[in-house]
């Protein structure tokens, strides 16, 4: 996925989880290139394509604001572009395929990996430790697992996980979250992403793979409770 694509998503995904509500002025382009380590060109071209989709407004020397029926729009591109599949897909059903699919990649992501893609990933961790509500701490949270994939560098495992991060974007994911983190299981879901984190940068793949499989049961059990 281009630069360009792969923020344009993380900004869909921002103003999805309601992070940026109608009217709300979006941080500058200054801002979103450090905040995402790219170049103010990325930034520019990503938001020249939420504009196109009538997602956001700019205005010459006032800045990017969130367009007033941006919410309506986001439901139409979703439905759209989400295949049928994805959304009769339950919770069990998306646990099952975390549990199969994401330590199993893990090799891949260590292989492949670069450092734009460990930066990548730390830059999840910081945000989801940063975010003030449960909405933005899912946000980075799905992005991390899918850092994490992007890093296998393999387009299939990289589709597979967008459409996870679909799943995990529909009411009946969201509504167990919100009942099953607490602050002090977000707290350990955050030590559990930097000892991931950590163990793929140093190359570590039996570790890595372990905290992975520990970390979604831990989920499982949190979400689910078995």
């Amino acid at each position: 996925m281009s630069m360009p694509l792969a923020l344009r998503q993380t900004l869909l995904d921002q103003l999805q989880s309601g992070q940026w509500r109608a009217g709300e002025r979006l941080p500058t382009e200054r801002e979103l290139a450090q905040r995402h380590r790219v170049s103010r060109t990325t930034v520019r071209k990503a938001l020249a394509e939420l504009k196109q989709q009538g997602l956001i407004e700019q205005t010459v020397g006032s800045g990017t604001y969130v367009a007033d029926h941006a919410s309506t729009r986001l439901n139409r591109l979703v439905r759209a572009a989400a295949p049928d599949s994805s959304r009769h897909t339950s919770p069990a059903e998306l646990m099952e395929a975390r549990l199969a699919l994401e330590p199993a990649i893990i090799d891949m992501a260590i292989r492949n990996a670069n450092a734009a893609d460990l930066q990548r990933m730390q830059a999840c961790c910081d945000e989801a430790e940063r975010a003030e509500t449960l909405e933005a701490f899912e946000h980075w949270d799905g992005e991390l697992h899918q850092a994490i994939a992007d890093a296998a560098h393999n387009s299939f495992v990289a589709n597979v996980f967008t459409l996870m991060k679909t799943v995990r974007a529909q009411s009946d994911w969201g509504q167990l979250k919100k009942k099953s983190v607490t602050p002090e299981r977000r707290l350990a879901y955050q030590a559990e992403h930097r000892a991931i984190v950590n163990a793929l940068r140093e190359r570590d793949t039996v570790r890595a793979r372990q905290l992975t499989l520990e970390h979604l049961l831990h989920v499982r059990q949190n979400l689910l409770g078995y």
